[in-house]
């Protein structure tokens, strides 16, 4: 016989189990400050600048650039002060960025002059072990895409296998530039790539030619004897010579300058003047395509590296100049993306990111014209290993229920910090076999930690050690030690002028021993070196850095350096 409850007593334990759900989700929002829909997996956004420094944006104090929508991001979400890149340059800090490690974990990180990737046409990239982001968010049903800047390699052994390409690290769809902008790009512009190489090979060409001339006009005119097979040889040989070089510094624009749809090549050389108008319809689309979600899109801009493109809408419109112009343009497609996001209803459902690979460029300029970004009080810019100017970039999330608005964070964090964080969020599992250096941030955003997980944090410059950060979590400092700094020319200029960018090693750097120590807490600006006789702690301090870098140093291992290799086959 089934007994049958009454009414009155169903009722009361509905109301009973419904009204504990209920409570307990409102403690969790007013314990942890979160609501129940992070148990769901949220659509990721990623915004990446390139050489965007961090005084060009106007809610970390720039009055002068108008950046409303990217100040909008920061307003209703959290802004961190002290994001900082794993590297000062784009290749190894991208490289990090996507895969949680170091550059030098992953042969992203280069000993010789060459310290980003040169040529599409190189062998050298991402290696096919090493683990994105976008795979695991893959693996875990999003679908992914990258639109705009990749630079992490496309080829290995041919001229297609597409080994490093963004398709085989993760990405379901892949609409951009798998090089980078340079000058090359546009027409009438002065090369950048190995410039002084380039001269020397053009004098050498001409030095053969001219003895090849002189050789024929004394055998014309009987001054010399030799035969003409041998003066033949000697054309053919200098003819061979400038063909070898030429056809590659010859036609950069086509080899480098080039957009792709996943594995077809669109555009050879690319239209500058519409690629920012393409780069948004390519974001906006793959939003509408996957509303329903859960998904993952890097927008990866090429905004505002040199030569600085700009749409006719945005020329002469800021006080900045192009350089002004193109940043203006940025924050505008940021807008567009976002409002998108509140058109489609995602906005409470995207987990929203906003940051540069690092620096401003100080040394690009035209004439007297400043091409490059400003740093803020940060002393120093891109491709400097250590110094702040270089490595400290803008970092804003957002996630509306979820995260807090209008909060601010001064605690060290790392570009690295997003592989945990978006693979934590998706509801991934950080791969076990490796060392995963960032951290996940969703804690230190939620306010339910006040500290950051980094203790410490190493700046490298290539392959070489420059400074180390060290995150004294009792005392609140933030202590940071320079071994090596590039030499400023002209000398405390702030830069490398003159040079493309400053050197890693050799003639260009100096070596400090003692190292260089600041108290950033204090001293931000790095503007006052401490010693000895003005700081107690110095050499307790230096000590304790020192045993840091070799526990550091034992968990690296060799691996093959990816940059500038020779491709293969």
């Amino acid at each position: 016989m089934i007994a049958v409850l009454p009414c009155t007593v169903i009722a009361a334990i509905l109301f009973r189990r419904y009204f504990l759900m209920a409570l307990i989700s409102c403690l969790l929002w007013n314990t942890f400050g979160f609501s129940t829909a992070v148990d769901s997996k949220p659509n990721i956004l990623l915004f990446l600048a390139d050489d965007l420094g961090i005084g060009d944006v106007g809610c970390y104090g720039n009055n002068t650039i108008r950046t409303p929508n990217i100040d909008r991001l920061a307003r209703e979400g959290v802004k961190l002060t002290q994001h900082i890149a794993a590297a000062p340059l784009c290749t190894p800090s991208r490289a990090a960025f996507l895969t949680g490690r170091y550059p030098i974990r992953s042969g992203m990180a280069s000993s010789n002059q060459y310290r980003a990737l040169q040529w599409n046409a190189g062998s050298g990239g991402l290696p096919a072990n090493e683990t994105t982001f976008a795979r695991i968010l893959q693996q875990q049903g999003y679908t992914t895409g990258l639109i705009g800047k990749w630079h992490q390699g496309v080829n290995c052994e041919s001229f297609n296998d597409h080994c490093h390409h963004p398709l085989n690290h993760g990405f379901d769809y892949f609409y951009g530039m798998p090089f980078t902008l340079i000058s090359n790009c546009q027409e009438n512009k002065p090369p950048e790539m190995d410039v002084a190489l380039q001269d020397r090979l053009w004098l050498y060409s001409q030095i053969i030619a001219l003895a090849v001339l002189t050789l024929a006009a004394g055998r014309l005119t009987g001054l010399v004897s030799i035969r003409w097979k041998i003066i033949a040889c000697f054309t053919l040989a200098s003819c061979l010579f400038f063909i070898s070089w030429y056809s590659s510094y010859g036609f950069v624009q086509r080899w480098n300058c080039i957009l792709m749809r996943n594995h077809d090549i669109t555009e050879q050389p690319m239209r500058l003047e519409r690629t920012a108008s393409i780069m948004l319809k390519e974001a906006v689309s793959f939003i509408k395509r996957n509303r329903h979600g859960p998904f993952l899109l890097f927008v990866s801009f090429l905004h505002v590296h040199t030569p600085l493109f700009t749409t006719v809408k945005f020329l002469g419109k800021s006080h900045h100049g192009l350089y002004g112009d193109n940043i203006e343009e940025m924050d505008w497609m940021v807008g567009k993306i976002l409002d998108l996001l509140d058109k489609e209803g995602l906005k409470n459902h995207t987990f929203t990111y906003f940051a540069s690979d690092h620096g401003g460029h100080l040394e690009a300029q035209d004439g007297s014209a400043q091409m490059g970004g400003w740093n803020g009080i940060y002393k120093g810019g891109k491709g400097m290993g250590g110094w702040e100017g270089g490595i400290r970039v803008p970092g804003i999330f957002r996630w509306p229920g979820v995260l807090p608005a209008g909060i601010v964070i001064n605690e060290p964090t790392s570009l690295m910090d997003i592989f945990p964080t978006v693979v934590h969020l998706a509801g991934g599992i950080l791969p076990q076999d490796r060392v995963i250096d960032g951290r996940n941030l969703m804690p230190l955003l939620q306010g339910r930690t006040q500290k950051s997980e980094h203790k410490f944090l190493f700046h490298y410059c290539g392959s070489y050690l420059h400074a180390v950060r060290w995150h004294q979590k009792d005392s609140g400092a933030v202590w940071k030690a320079h071994y090596v700094t590039p030499v400023f020319h002209p000398a405390g200029a702030g830069a490398c002028y003159g040079k493309r960018i400053c050197p890693c090693f050799g003639e260009g750097v100096t070596h400090h021993d003692p190292p260089l120590l600041f108290d950033l807490s204090r001293d931000p600006s790095e503007s006052q070196p401490l010693s000895a006789d003005t700081e107690p702690l110095f050499d307790t301090v230096i000590e304790r850095i020192g045993r840091a870098i070799e526990e550091h140093r034992m968990t690296l291992t060799a691996v093959p350096q990816q940059l500038s290799r020779p491709l293969k086959g």
